[in-house]
């Protein structure tokens, strides 16, 4: 199933927000910062393999980057279910950013703000002579300024990676934001509530223990920022 890239997001039947619709994020700009600001997301697979042809539900992180109306992720040849997805298998792919918990003075009204994205289709095999170009796309987007200083994949590693793209065709977005929705009753009891913001953030750089001394960190590393 398609859903045309000007249509609202969850405008198809297997996308509609049904759960807190008021949550829905129908823009395509919202999708794309979503999937922008994440670094990994979860695909899944059904593999018939099992036993008397059973079918068995796989989720597998990625890492993972968005070309304009696609995702890029990529895995190992060897795989069988990433040979299923480059087969046209079924997929649904989805992206969860945490930003906080929100602390309600009950364990029911408690939960989280986030922001998810889901995408449902099936991808395509990126031809060869692409390949390395949506490998520099992934890179770029997990280690900005990195795929300059790196060795160029060789055409042994290149075989033995498969790269997909996922087209954004048919996809939706949930946030959450804001403080708890307490039930009246609860308000006036003595315990805290409010939001405990959450944030991801890079650490100092730690060498390799066979760095050759005087090799500083770049400071393309030095300015990357969550």
């Amino acid at each position: 199933m398609n859903q045309p890239t000007d249509e609202p997001l969850g405008s198809t039947a297997r996308t509609r927000v049904r759960r807190l619709p008021e949550k829905a994020a129908t823009d395509r700009a919202a999708l794309h910062a979503v999937l922008d600001a994440g670094l990994v997301a979860h695909i899944a697979v059904t593999d018939s393999s099992g036993p008397n042809g059973s079918a068995q539900p796989y989720i597998l992180p990625v890492a993972y980057a968005r070309d304009g109306e696609r995702v890029l992720f990529h895995g190992s040849t060897g795989s069988r279910l990433f040979r299923g997805l480059a087969e046209g298998a079924p997929t649904c792919l989805t992206v969860t950013l945490l930003d906080g918990l929100v602390v309600a003075r009950s364990a029911f009204e408690s939960s989280m703000n986030y922001r998810g994205a889901m995408v449902l289709g099936t991808c395509r095999m990126v031809p060869e002579g692409e390949k390395e170009a949506a490998l520099e796309r992934v890179t770029e987007h997990l280690m900005p300024g990195r795929w300059k200083e790196l060795r160029a994949p060789t055409r042994k590693e290149l075989a033995a990676t498969v790269v997909l793209a996922l087209p954004l065709n048919e996809a939706s977005v949930k946030i959450s934001t804001g403080g708890p929705d307490d039930d009246p009753d609860d308000l006036d009891a003595p315990v805290w509530a409010g939001v405990v913001p959450l944030h991801e953030a890079y650490c100092d750089p730690m060498p390799a223990a066979d760095l050759a001394p005087g090799i500083d960190v770049p400071e393309y590393i030095r300015q990357w920022r969550r």
